[in-house]
C-alpha cells in the first residue's frame, strides 16, 4: 500500500526582479496565472488539496486560487525552510509523504512529480530531491554525490570553491519528505548569515544523522526553469507553447508553422482543423472539427462550429455556426453568425 501523499507549494515571494505590482505567481503564461500550472500538476499526483504558503499580496493570490488549496501565511519572508514550517499546522498530525515545490516553476510536470514520489518510495531515507544537469548553472546550488550515488550535500554557489563550482548537477528545489521526520528536522535548521532558513540544510541534517538522501535527475532540463525576470517569463511561455502545439498536432490538428502559432492552455480544437501562420487562439475558445483559421487570425473566447473558415480577422466573444466563413479584415465581437462572408455573400 502506497503512503498518503500530501503537497505544499511555496508561493510567498515578492518577485522583485519582475518589477511589477502583480504577485509573481499571478503573472500569466499561455492564458493562465503561473500558479495554476503548479496546482494542476500536484493535483494529478495527490488527491489531497495542497497547502499553498502565501505572503506578499496574500489576499490577491487567495482570490485567484480559491478553493483549489488551503492557505498558510508566511508573514515574514525568512527563507524556504521557514516557509515550509508555516504549513505544519495543516500536516503535522498526518502520516505519509509530502511533496514540496515552489510556485514559480510552472514547467514542472505531473510525470516528474510521480517519478520522484516513486523514487522516494523505493529507498529508506527521509528525503528525495529533484536535480537537473545544466551547462549554465543559473546560480543554483551544486549537488555533491557520495560514492554510493546518494546525495552527500548541497552547496550554494556563493559558498562553493572551484572544484564544487565545476559540478553541473544542480538542485531543482523540488523535494519529497517523510513527514514524521520532516517537522522535527525543520526545527534544527540554523539561521543563515543572510538571516534566512534554507530547505537545503535538511540534506545536511539527514546525512549527519546517517540517513540516505536520494536524487532523481530531471529528464527535461527546461522543467527546472524558475521565473524571476520577464526574460524567464518569455522563456517559459515558449516552452509551454511548444508543448501545447505538439499535443494538438498529436491529436490530429495541422499547425502549418508552430513557431508562429499561439494557442492558450484552455483552448479546445477539433480534429482535422488547420491553423495557418500567425494564428492566435486565446481564452476559452472552442473550434469544431475541420476548421481553417488564419493566416493572421485572432480568436478569443469564441465557439466555432465544424468546418468554419476564418481568414485574417479578429473574432471575440462570438459564436459561429457550422460552415461559417469570415473573410479578412473583419472584427466581430459578441455576435452570433452563420454563413457570414465579408463582401462576397453567403457560402453554402
Amino acid at each position: 500500500m502506497q503512503p498518503m501523499l500530501h503537497s505544499v507549494i511555496l508561493a510567498a515571494g515578492f518577485g522583485k526582479r519582475l518589477k511589477s505590482s502583480l504577485p509573481k505567481v499571478l503573472h500569466s503564461l499561455a492564458g493562465l496565472p503561473m500558479i495554476q500550472y503548479s496546482l494542476r500538476a500536484v493535483a494529478a499526483v495527490s488527491n489531497k488539496p495542497p497547502v499553498l504558503v502565501i505572503g506578499h499580496a496574500a489576499e490577491q493570490v487567495q482570490k485567484v486560487v480559491g478553493e483549489q488549496a488551503r492557505f498558510a501565511l508566511q508573514a515574514e519572508q525568512l527563507g524556504t525552510a521557514h516557509a515550509l514550517r508555516m504549513a505544519e499546522p495543516y500536516l503535522a498530525d498526518k502520516d505519509g509523504q509530502v511533496l514540496v515545490i515552489t510556485g514559480d516553476m510552472p514547467l514542472l510536470t505531473a510525470r516528474t512529480f510521480q517519478r520522484l514520489v516513486e523514487v522516494h518510495g523505493n529507498h529508506p531515507g527521509p528525503i528525495s530531491m529533484l536535480t537537473v544537469v545544466l551547462d549554465d548553472p543559473h546560480g543554483f546550488g551544486r549537488v555533491v554525490r557520495a560514492a554510493d550515488g546518494s546525495v552527500r550535500e548541497v552547496v550554494e554557489e556563493a559558498q562553493a570553491g572551484s572544484e564544487i563550482l565545476a559540478i553541473r548537477e544542480l538542485n531543482a528545489s523540488v523535494y519529497c519528505f517523510d513527514m514524521p521526520w520532516l517537522w522535527g528536522a525543520l526545527k534544527r535548521v540554523q539561521l543563515s548569515p543572510k538571516g534566512e532558513y534554507y530547505l537545503t540544510d535538511l540534506v545536511g541534517i539527514a546525512v549527519s544523522d546517517g540517513l540516505r538522501v536520494e536524487a532523481l535527475v530531471a529528464d527535461d532540463p527546461h522543467e527546472a526553469l524558475g521565473i524571476n525576470t520577464r526574460e524567464h517569463l518569455a522563456e517559459a511561455e515558449a516552452v509551454i507553447r511548444q508543448r501545447i502545439n505538439r499535443n494538438w498536432m498529436l491529436a490530429g490538428v495541422t499547425i502549418v508553422d508552430p513557431q508562429t502559432t499561439y494557442i492558450e492552455t484552455e483552448v479546445e480544437i477539433g480534429s482535422d482543423s488547420v491553423l495557418y501562420p500567425g494564428t492566435h487562439l486565446r481564452g476559452c475558445t472552442i473550434l469544431g472539427q475541420g476548421c481553417q483559421v488564419g493566416p493572421n487570425a485572432v480568436v478569443i473566447n469564441s465557439r466555432l462550429g465544424a468546418d468554419c473558415q476564418v481568414a485574417a480577422a479578429w473574432i471575440e466573444d462570438c459564436i459561429l455556426e457550422d460552415r461559417t466563413r469570415v473573410d479578412a479584415y473583419l472584427h466581430l465581437r459578441g455576435e452570433t453568425h452563420g454563413f457570414l462572408s465579408g463582401r462576397k455573400g453567403p457560402k453554402g
